[in-house]
């Protein structure tokens, strides 16, 4: 039985073993730039397959079909096109880029895998219970905030705009409806519009 989570862990899987391919195609060993992004995009994807398997999200469970999993998997190729474009022009990053990509993407993961392993647990031992305590406190998707923070690491590193384009595409016709379904789920909780006041939709404090 396929269903989407399949096909989203084995392409996230597949990415350390695409950016070394396009290091081979291109001849390309020694920049640097792509070898961060190797590490960070790459990491990430063993990351998820892991969490899939451990304290995956429910909602990719959903069954589906080889046409749909081929568009999941062609939309998640977008996101190839930074050590793309890194490796064809042999684009170098200046040092202190690599610095602040490194720490945006660090602070992403934590917010990330800590907030689904926070909702899996709570999930577990407390199924009826709205989540508004811990890393849920001040934003209403501290998981997603912790992949956009993720993405932005490893995107930015191309210095180019198509990535972040990709990146923002795919936040508008992914993210943001399950973000508003989300709420509109949670809506039958009675403690959900004293939380709505008091935590962010996204980014904590903030927004």
């Amino acid at each position: 039985m396929l269903k989407q989570k399949h096909f989203i862990d084995s392409h996230k899987v597949a990415t350390a073993f695409a950016v070394l391919g396009l290091m081979a195609w291109t001849e390309n060993w020694s920049n640097t730039t792509a070898w961060v992004y190797f590490g960070l995009h790459g990491a990430y994807g063993v990351m998820w397959m892991m969490k899939s398997r451990i304290f995956g999200d429910k909602q990719w469970n959903q069954k589906t079909g080889p046409a749909y999993g081929l568009v999941i998997w062609i939309a998640l190729t977008g996101y190839w096109s930074a050590p793309y474009l890194i490796l064809t022009t042999n684009f170098e990053a200046p040092a202190w880029f690599l610095g602040v990509a490194i720490f945006i993407y660090a602070i992403g993961i934590f917010f990330h895998f800590t907030a689904d392993m926070q909702k899996h647990i709570a999930l577990t031992l407390r199924p009826r219970e709205l989540i508004t305590d811990g890393i849920w406190k001040r934003s209403r998707n501290p998981n997603y905030f912790g992949e956009l923070l993720i993405y932005l690491g490893f995107t930015s590193l191309a210095w180019h705009w198509f990535p972040v384009v990709w990146l923002a595409a795919m936040i508008v016709a992914v993210w943001v409806p399950n973000m508003l379904r989300k709420d509109k789920s949670l809506s039958r909780y009675e403690k959900f519009a004293s939380y709505r006041k008091s935590s962010a939709w996204l980014v904590p404090y903030i927004f």
